[in-house]
């Protein structure tokens, strides 16, 4: 196995790892920064008050983006495996 096909697979396992966390991430940095601007207007500094939204929020975005978050995992994975004897033959 030569290092341009480790980086080739390392740098495919940093891009699907980006894609699926990036719905999750999202949701929850605009949940995040709803909520701040809500308790800056209001002046309410409850700590609490911000993790419930973001809990449900994020259990709502993995319901909807579940199946494709699997889908993905399972498309890299299945391409990882075929590239196994290719990996291993060096060529």
């Amino acid at each position: 196995m030569d290092s341009n096909a480790v980086l080739d697979l390392s740098m495919q396992a940093l891009i699907i790892t980006g894609k699926l966390a990036a719905p999750v991430l999202i949701t929850s940095l605009v949940v995040g920064f709803a909520i701040s601007l809500l308790q800056s207007i209001t002046q309410i500094q409850e700590v609490t008050l911000s993790f419930v939204p973001k809990a449900v929020a994020v259990g709502i975005a993995l319901l909807v983006c579940g199946h494709w978050m699997i889908s993905e995992m399972v498309t890299f994975t299945h391409v990882v495996f075929d590239r196994i004897p290719q990996l291993l033959s060096g060529g």
